[in-house]
């Protein structure tokens, strides 16, 4: 799939919902595809209050595994939602088949069956197993073609009728599980099954994706991933590795105008400043090692509000986060900049990553530098500390679609609002798991208003 550019409308919101806190969960027992874990009471308390935090929201079409902690979920989610609706369930949503692991404990399969477990959490897509019949399987690519039949009958049968509707926002829910959330995720980006164990899921978590058909195909955009905030749990819990926290600055007059602004160094308008004191209010219990922004006014008027709560941090200027520099366009709304480059605009709407800014950067050096600079921080970083980073649209972008194993071309896949939350992840050294960071969430904007981000698109 191609990318969405931000501004544009959306026919499809899809909501992908985790199933809540089960008794294999709290076991740490492996779940897989059997039926044998129920939900627990902390589950059904967390399936009610994602209910109540997608009140506001019409659902369309809701789906549901068959599995008892998926279907149980959708029931308790939907009698909070007050929508009357029901959920289909649907077999293509069951979780990954780990028939001779079911009903072990995680800490039993790490010692009966070592390589396989090392596959399992270093290259899952490589994984096979052997079923009571004797044949050989593997686990991870099965889910994935699982997950694109899935995603083709979502195409066809709710894509193509939002479209046919007109202006109409269709919304489509769907409660499922860990690994087959994750599959359906890789499968919406077009990434392939390597990148399974990049991507966190928690309990009862939201993640909430764009999609469109255009001429070059169905296109989409991550709004947000792993949401916990309405269950209680600001952030989803850390482990022993380093977390990064990557921040957009609140907003701007130019953003809320849809100007293009680059690097010309606008302030926080009102709005902006109460954003960043609430994503200070929001982070205010976090810990908070090292901070670090771009060295222009909006992020650093964002970071110094969230350091607020954490005085004894020592806020660090990086040139390499700065704004992408749009040359002659910063300054100019789009209607302007499409009276003298008109094609060029156009260009930078379908395939960005071609687009040379005049006299300003294309995206390779934004990307470039960006990551280079974010890899030095993130290098910089004991094991156990959380640093903050306060940047800008475009270099957050970069920054995530190099996270999630996307390319320059694919930045309109991800968004990002002024004040929203990020949060990455990094294997402790020593880690017997996978080594890819982890984007555990990505465009938390709970804190300034409901489940959906309704921040100002703006302009980069």
């Amino acid at each position: 799939m191609t990318a969405l550019p931000a501004p544009d409308p959306v026919p499809l919101r899809l909501l992908l919902v985790r199933h809540g806190l089960s008794s294999f969960n709290t076991e740490h027992r492996i779940q897989g595809r059997d039926d044998l874990s129920s939900l627990t009471d902390e589950g059904q308390r967390q399936a009610r209050l994602t209910g109540a935090a997608l009140a506001d929201l019409r659902l369309d079409a809701v789906y549901s595994s068959p599995l008892s902690r998926a279907a149980n979920t959708a029931a308790q989610l939907l009698e909070a939602h007050g929508g009357g609706l029901g959920a289909e369930l649907d077999d293509d949503l069951l979780e990954v088949d780990l028939a001779p692991w079911c009903g072990l404990l995680g800490s039993e399969v790490k010692e009966r069956f070592p390589e396989a477990y090392r596959l399992w959490r270093e290259a899952p897509d490589q994984l096979e197993l052997e079923r009571s019949d004797g044949s050989r399987f593997r686990p991870i690519p099965e889910l994935m073609d699982q997950a694109r039949r899935w995603v083709d009958r979502l195409e066809r049968e709710h894509l193509d009728q939002a479209d046919q509707a007109g202006d109409d926002l269709n919304t489509v829910l769907v409660v499922a599980h860990s690994a087959i959330l994750r599959c359906l995720v890789l499968q919406l980006l077009g990434l392939p099954a390597s990148r399974f164990q990049g991507l966190r899921l928690d309990n009862a978590s939201l993640s909430v994706f764009n999609l469109q058909r255009q001429a070059s195909g169905v296109q989409v955009q991550i709004e947000s991933l792993n949401v916990t905030a309405h269950l209680g749990t600001r952030l989803p819990p850390k482990g022993p590795g380093a977390r990064l926290l990557l921040v957009r600055h609140g907003e701007t007059d130019w953003n809320r105008q849809g100007r293009f602004q680059g690097q010309i160094d606008i302030p926080l308008n009102s709005t902006g400043l109460a954003q960043a004191r609430s994503a200070a209010d929001f982070l205010s219990a976090v810990p908070i090692q090292k901070a670090f922004t771009s060295s222009m006014a909006r992020p650093r008027q964002t970071a110094e509000a969230i350091l607020t709560a954490h005085p004894e941090v020592t806020l660090h200027s990086q040139e390499g986060l700065v704004e992408i520099g749009h040359g002659r366009w910063e300054g100019r709304l789009e209607q302007e900049i499409s009276q003298e480059w008109g094609e060029l605009l156009q260009q930078w709407k379908d395939a960005p990553h071609t687009v040379q800014m005049p006299e300003g950067e294309n995206l390779q050096q934004v990307w470039d530098r960006s990551l280079a600079c974010w890899r030095a921080l993130a290098a910089g970083l004991e094991a156990g500390e959380t640093a903050l980073v306060v940047a800008h649209d475009a270099v957050n972008k970069t920054i995530l679609c190099a996270l999630l194993g996307l390319t320059p071309a694919d930045i309109w896949m991800v968004k990002q609002g002024n004040g929203g939350v990020s949060v990455i992840d990094w294997p402790p050294p020593d880690s017997a798991g996978g080594t890819l960071p982890v984007v555990t969430c990505l465009n938390l904007t709970t804190h300034l208003g409901g489940v959906i981000d309704r921040t100002a698109a703006g302009a980069l």
